[in-house]
């Protein structure tokens, strides 16, 4: 699981410890693994299931936890003897500066993060790869397999071939269906989002709030 460098160990200061566990607990939760960010390398999207296992971690940060994240942006409300017949919401609304900020420095910035592994990925997956250690194994599977005689009268089943993917192809495949999860992601993540805001977002898909975000970022 890809982690943020652990702060080295510091003098004790005159604050108390309980009060430097809350900070840094609160500093944790806000904090996104987009402090994470591994080197972008044409060796790290052909490790398939280290270019997966990144992107499980950076959602599990984020997205798969949003719920428990928004709960420690709003205030419990004040106990009123008066309410206590009233059916109550299951979750309390977040005010709009506050919900803004979250996305604009926890969420947006760890999708963006992902956007530019996969993308970067999805350039290798379409470019030469002469450096494929099984390119010449596969070519030559291949070219054998051109030039095997079938009869399928004999053995109906001995005409299919299922030729050896290069590692190109396997990452074109793996982003491929990571794109999809993201999506898939992100619009659950979203109709949280809009359930906690007190504006429902103004009724913006995540993909425009998000195009706007990158807008006013860059």
């Amino acid at each position: 699981m890809w982690k943020a460098p652990q702060e080295p160990d510091r003098p004790a200061s005159s604050s108390s410890p309980s009060a430097a566990a809350s900070s840094r607990s609160a500093s944790s939760t806000m904090k996104s693994s987009h402090d994470a960010l591994p080197p972008l390398t044409p060796q790290f999207c052909f490790s398939t299931s280290t270019l997966k296992e990144f992107l499980k971690s950076s959602r599990s940060t984020t997205d798969d936890t949003i719920s428990q994240q928004l709960n420690t942006l709003s205030t419990p409300p004040s106990f009123n003897p008066s309410t206590t017949t009233t059916r109550q919401p299951s979750h309390r609304l977040i005010p709009s500066p506050t919900l803004q900020s979250f996305l604009s420095t926890t969420l947006y910035p760890s999708w963006r993060q992902r956007t530019e592994v996969l993308t970067y990925c999805a350039i290798v997956a379409t470019s030469p790869d002469p450096n494929d250690p099984d390119a010449g194994v596969i070519a030559k599977a291949n070219e054998a397999e051109k030039q095997r005689i079938v009869d399928e009268r004999l053995d109906p089943y001995s005409g299919r071939y299922f030729p050896k993917e290069t590692r190109t192809e396997i990452l074109a495949g793996v982003v491929r269906n990571e794109r999809g999860v993201e999506e898939i992601v992100r619009e659950r993540t979203w109709e949280v989002i809009q359930s906690r805001s007190t504006d429902g977002m103004g009724g913006l898909t995540w993909i425009q709030a998000y195009e706007e975000w990158k807008k006013t970022s860059s």
